[in-house]
């Protein structure tokens, strides 16, 4: 009976999805169309989560938010949840000098992975790594056939949350499904959007008007449609009832490690958390360090040793550079190893012609950063012991 209730509650949410009245923001004259090469394993659209999270049967599906537009924000659970004893929140147990008052974490506890699917509309490769994530997480294959099945027992292993989509208005605005060999300038102009008289906010202008409204021709797809930007959305009482959806799987979950998925015009890069202590920092550093050799061995874009960044303290200057964002929320709220993860666009610009990378590419980048937060947490774990 729960999942029947559970089904019809999603297909009466894909008639919202069908019937709302927020649309694709259309391609301006003068701009290239959308990419008409993009392979079937690449499922980037709204439609394939929806098509991806009514085959879930090994897992759990919940509609944990509806965005400003009426679209669900999904959450796909698999293993189940632990009981970690709570006795106090993540920060009073911090002062009470154990963390284990929050969560008990042991070895007969599992560890909990969470994905954060993309809050910036266009940055659309997240959202296909993790539908094919899922899709490794019921068959064992990704959408191309290939065998992940060393993944999913890792999966089996601990308990994993998939947010497919952070922000389902601003990736339904955007008009492209992916911006592999399309101009840097383009995924600029549909992301961060257009002033009236259609220039760019570009970044990192893009922030300096929150909520996004006035001023807008084009409203980016880092936004939902009340323009509120997740990452960077008023943590201590929430715009968007996406940020407050995720902040709350964090603060229930207790995550071991945590990573939200964005995307840039450069090789794929890990960036380092800001406001955490410098263990976490280090952590961090650690596994994005694991991950590059990783990229390096299998051939795939990678970062040269020497322009890689290495952990530092947050700025003394005033005004600081770093900024306290999603990243650092969801570490506060439940001590989990958060980072932010930039994936290839695969874009092209006058510096960079040629993409770094193509769909196999996008799709293995993503995938094996999955694999390589399994390992990490399956072997590096903190455990956290009344």
């Amino acid at each position: 009976m729960k999942n029947l209730i559970q089904k019809l509650f999603i297909l009466f949410c894909m008639v919202i999805t069908v019937n709302e009245t927020f649309s694709q923001e259309k391609i301006e004259p003068g701009d290239p169309p959308n990419n008409t090469d993009i392979p079937d394993f690449y499922k980037s659209k709204l439609s394939d989560i929806e098509n991806e999270v009514e085959n879930v049967k090994l897992g759990e599906v919940t509609v944990i938010a509806t965005s400003p537009g009426g679209l669900p924000v999904y959450a796909v659970y698999y293993g189940e949840k632990e009981d970690f004893h709570s006795k106090a929140n993540y920060n009073s147990a911090v002062a009470a000098r154990n963390p284990a008052f929050y969560a008990k974490k042991d070895s007969t506890t599992k560890p909990v992975v969470f994905f954060v699917g993309p809050v910036h509309g266009q940055e659309v490769e997240g959202i296909a790594g993790l539908v094919n994530l899922m899709h490794i997480a019921e068959t064992g294959k990704d959408y191309r056939g290939k065998d992940w099945s060393s993944l999913k027992n890792k999966i089996d292993k601990c308990r994993t949350i998939i947010i497919p989509s952070g922000n389902p208005d601003g990736r339904k605005r955007c008009p492209y499904d992916s911006f592999v060999g399309l101009p840097t300038k383009i995924m600029t102009k549909y992301g961060q959007g257009t002033r009236i008289d259609g220039t760019s906010w570009g970044w990192p202008q893009a922030k300096s008007v929150h909520p996004m409204k006035g001023n807008v021709r084009i409203l980016g797809a880092y936004f939902n449609n009340d323009g509120i930007n997740i990452m960077q959305d008023e943590y201590f009482a929430p715009m968007a009832k996406e940020t407050a959806a995720i902040l709350e799987i964090a603060r229930l979950e207790a995550p071991d490690i945590t990573v939200s998925l964005h995307s840039h015009e450069n090789r794929p890069l890990v960036l380092q958390p800001a406001y955490v202590a410098m263990f976490m920092k280090d952590r961090v550093h650690d596994f994005a360090l694991s991950l590059n050799k990783r990229y390096e061995k299998a051939g795939l874009a990678y970062w040269p040793s020497e322009w890689f960044w290495t952990p530092k303290a947050d700025d003394e200057e005033f005004p600081p550079k770093t900024t306290f964002n999603l990243i650092g929320a969801m570490h506060h709220i439940s001590g989990t190893m958060a980072f932010t993860f930039e994936c290839s666009h695969g874009s092209v610009s006058d510096n960079a012609p040629d993409p770094f990378v193509n769909y196999d590419d996008i799709l293995d980048i993503q995938l094996t950063l999955y694999d390589e937060m399994y390992d990490y947490v399956l072997e590096n774990r903190l455990f956290w012991k009344l």
